[in-house]
């Protein structure tokens, strides 16, 4: 498991020794100039000192220092006449000025110049200016390379303290009862905590919203099933009880219809659940041309039977992307509600239009019709508009969850669900992607 602990004192450390790095080498470069600055102008000088004395004093006396410094002179007629240090691998003439020589032991530094009727060379190794210059850079940084480890201890002290307030959103949250969705308090965190919280927070709340959306829906599908199957189990027990062949079959009659009703129920709730807005729908391009088709010609039977005159008025070439069962489930249940509201003779129209580059499908029955007041309400769970003096309902069949369906599918596939007058006097129902 990565530790951001670690990664934080692994990676500061490696900075600073970069930085400490980049730093003895400048240090070692700036020392190195100078060094050599410092060392010509001392083979510079010593050869201007030699003038002032005899060549003899200068053979006795002269101590060029212990610098590794080596001499050799010259006459005008190029013999050698004095060399410190024999076994210098030297050039054996002089070149005059400063140069720098390489030689099988290394880069020597050269100084020459004429002093009096002599021909003066002094020559010194580059390694003992590289070995000053090391020196002068390591002294300057090894109390930074000392003071490392406790660096790195105060690191890591440091960042523990500032991941305190993570550890302690952690036990805040592992202390929590599973059914508790308040917010964590978010005051007296970093800034850099705050919108982790903050999110959690978030996440609270939709969990909160669809757990309560879920206590409710339970509660009201415990409610709504709790009707029908009384009803079936009162119509069993009915059936027991019959005493002739004309009871008894219109006691099953009675029976089969319960037990239709309850299982239309429990689709509808199965439907209900599915589409629900966290629910995982696999996407795809869809002609709504021939799924309405297929939704039409699916109730075109029933229609019949009902005496319902049910076909397509208009049926534009259209497509969207979406879940394309969840598309039928939206309009079967459409289409079953506008044919179960019509009376015998009316009819149901179903169109497709593409306005403004968005597909439109409107159904548009010959039905009762919802009033204005009710209009807003019909989309909600288990709400069946009632009665009304200019309204009679043709079928009291049915759960209140199908418009509910309706809109919880339009909403994951981005439409938009109104209701208004049909021109045949009944209820048109708009779905506009």
């Amino acid at each position: 498991m990565r530790s951001i602990r670690r990664q934080l004192l692994f990676w500061l450390l490696a900075i600073v020794l970069l930085g400490v790095g980049i730093a003895g080498w400048l240090i070692y470069r700036q020392a190195l100039a100078e060094a050599n600055e410092l060392f010509d102008y001392q083979l510079q000088e010593i050869a201007e000192a030699l003038p002032s004395e005899s060549f003899s004093q200068v053979l006795g006396s002269r101590d060029t220092g212990d610098e590794g410094i080596v001499l050799q002179i010259w006459n005008r007629n190029g013999t050698l006449m004095y060399y410190s240090r024999p076994r210098a691998p030297l050039a054996p003439r002089a070149e005059l000025g400063f140069s720098t020589e390489h030689t099988d032991r290394g880069d020597w530094r050269v100084y020459g110049a004429i002093v009096g009727d002599n021909v003066v060379q002094l020559a010194q190794p580059v390694s003992v200016r590289n070995r000053l210059a090391a020196n002068v850079a390591l002294r300057t940084l090894w109390p930074l390379i000392v003071l490392l480890p406790l660096l790195g201890l105060a690191v890591w002290i440091i960042v523990g303290r500032g991941l305190k307030p993570l550890r302690r959103v952690t036990g805040a949250l592992d202390a929590r009862h599973p059914e508790a969705l308040d917010a964590l308090p978010d005051t007296r965190l970093p800034l850099e905590v705050q919108p982790l919280v903050r999110a959690l927070n978030g996440l609270l709340a939709r969990l909160a919203t669809a757990l309560d959306t879920q206590k409710a829906f339970v509660a009201d599908a415990a409610h709504e099933l709790r009707t029908p199957l009384a009803a079936v189990q009162i119509q069993t027990q009915l059936v027991a009880r019959a005493n002739d062949d004309v009871t008894r079959r219109e006691a099953l009659a009675d029976l089969q219809a319960g037990v239709t009703r309850a299982t239309r129920l429990a689709e509808q709730l199965l439907a209900l659940a599915r589409s629900e807005p966290d629910g995982q729908t696999e996407t795809t391009s869809i002609d709504l041309h021939a799924l309405l088709e297929d939704c039409v010609l699916t109730y075109a039977p029933l229609a019949q039977q009902r005496g319902i005159d049910l076909g397509i008025e208009r049926n534009d070439a259209a497509s969207v992307t979406g879940n394309a069962e969840a598309l039928r489930v939206m309009f079967n249940n459409l289409v079953d509600n506008a044919a179960k509201y019509t009376p015998s003779g009316g009819r149901v129209d179903v169109s497709l239009v593409v306005e403004d580059g968005h597909p439109v499908v409107r159904i548009a029955d010959s039905g009762p019709g919802v009033p204005l007041a009710e209009r807003e309400r019909v989309f909600d769970r288990f709400y069946r508009a009632g009665p009304s003096a200019d309204r009679v309902r043709t079928d009291i069949a049915g759960s209140g969850l199908g418009l509910a369906i309706v809109r919880r599918i339009a909403l994951q596939h981005g439409a938009r669900v109104t209701l208004d007058d049909a021109p045949a006097g009944g209820l048109l129902v708009s779905v506009r992607f």
